[in-house]
């Protein structure tokens, strides 16, 4: 796996390991919730899970916890870290009952979580500053029908990284805000312009060296389905959302990119000059800057007539529905949400901050900053089920079904990239996922 996949594994909330839980969410398990975490006396040692993520990550997180342990002798935290690879096939396999007080899980498997009894609300429990601090884009990651279940440290987002260089050498005028963004359209003639000048005519890297079945053909590419007006799934039904004549449409557009793009097999297209653009999120500029230096532009990705898109959510952070103790279980997350842990956080990750308040002293994503695009893709979320014109940042789909649409939906978006037709693999994917909720009562969460 290229370091490049795993560092989207760590901040953009892929969830690679969703697989598991297919299976699960299949299951129909979904019952009445017992998720009314008891209160506990606010005292004593409460667990902690968490993926273990790169060095760095892991060091924020283990300074948190022992900066919060020496701070105060009333409530001691003991921290389990979880290898990435293995740990959401961790909590799926272990009972709501041996889950620990305090836990961190990806975004998209919330939903999941919930619907199996292994998440409590956390409305009760952590603070009304911490809750009002959060990025709105955070909360609806993690609100299911009014109530929150988790929030996180940090969030992501997508853009197209651009060489400026080549972009002024092949004449090709590019957006630099939300407001100037390239249609499908005008994407495709700037893929033109730049191909003529293209020592072997691929200008552009989509990532494809992993192919698209898997959650980065749904966190990079669905907002194409977005941007063209339609959705993953809405009102609990997937055909007339996802395979709607304007996404068809969308996807052919998206099909005939492949004849521009690099396979990009090492990772190191971009860095190296062999394409001009390169269609990925926030945790590339690390490498990108160092590279490109002030040539490195930064821009949101074409729309299809509904606006600009992106995908967003990462990481999260909730109490376990069997906890004895939620007040010290919020207590320590108003602690490790605050500025100093989230700041430390996204100082040694390069993600998006998740707050308000280290939002806008990010060096990265504050106004003027480097990334100010992403910060400004978030600030207007869409959620992820009233996906309007104005807003940009939406979530993929809350629901324990997830997994089942993240699947069917990536297995079309790679046929299609492959050269299947279309408006076949969109409706074959939606005919799965409609018969699949079906099956499963729509996976409502009591």
């Amino acid at each position: 796996m290229s370091s490049t996949s795993r560092t989207y594994r760590r901040t953009a909330c892929t969830g690679l390991a969703l697989a598991p839980l297919v299976a699960l969410a299949a299951c129909g398990s979904g019952g009445p919730a017992d998720t009314s975490a008891e209160a506990g006396s606010g005292k004593g040692v409460i667990s902690a899970w968490a993926h273990q993520g790169q060095k760095s990550e892991a060091g924020a997180l283990q300074s948190a916890v022992k900066s919060f342990n020496s701070s105060q002798d009333e409530i001691k935290v003991e921290l389990k870290l979880i290898p990435e690879a293995d740990y959401t096939k961790t909590i799926t396999a272990t009972g709501p009952a041996k889950l620990p007080d305090v836990l961190e899980f990806d975004g998209p498997t919330m939903a999941n979580f919930v619907y199996n009894k292994k998440l409590a609300p956390i409305d009760t429990y952590v603070s009304a500053e911490t809750m009002s601090n959060a990025t709105d884009a955070s909360k609806a990651q993690g609100e299911i029908d009014g109530k929150h279940y988790g929030l996180g440290m940090f969030d992501s987002g997508l853009g197209i990284y651009g060489n400026k260089k080549l972009l002024d050498a092949a004449g090709v005028k590019y957006p630099t805000s939300l407001a100037d963004d390239w249609t499908g359209e005008e994407f495709t003639a700037a893929l033109k312009a730049l191909k003529a000048e293209d020592s072997d005519g691929k200008p552009l890297d989509l990532q494809e060296s992993g192919g698209y079945a898997n959650e980065w053909g749904t966190y990079g590419f669905a907002p194409i389905v977005w941007s063209a007006g339609g959705a993953l799934i809405k009102d609990g039904k997937t055909e007339g959302a996802l395979d709607t004549p304007a996404v068809v449409s969308a996807m052919k557009t998206f099909q005939s990119w492949k004849t521009y793009v690099d396979p990009n097999t090492d990772g190191n297209a971009f860095v190296e000059g062999r394409v001009a653009l390169s269609w990925v999120g926030h945790w590339m500029y690390p490498a990108y800057s160092e590279a490109l230096g002030d040539d490195l532009v930064v821009l949101p990705l074409p729309h299809f007539g509904n606006g600009p898109k992106t995908g967003q959510g990462s990481w999260a952070w909730g109490i376990g529905a069997h906890t004895k103790n939620a007040k010290a279980a919020g207590t320590f997350l108003d602690t490790l949400l605050d500025d100093t842990n989230v700041t430390a956080l996204t100082t040694a990750n390069g993600a998006v901050p998740a707050t308000r308040t280290a939002l806008a002293k990010s060096p990265l994503y504050k106004r003027g900053g480097p990334l100010q695009l992403f910060a400004d893709q978030l600030s207007k979320p869409c959620g992820d089920n009233d996906i309007t014109k104005s807003c940009v940042a939406v979530t993929r789909p809350v629901t324990a079904g997830y997994p089942v649409i993240t699947s069917k939906f990536s297995e079309a978006l790679n046929s299609i990239y492959g050269g299947a037709d279309p408006e076949s693999a969109l409706k074959k994917a939606a005919r799965v996922i409609d018969q699949d909720f079906s099956d499963n009562a729509g996976y409502q969460i009591p």
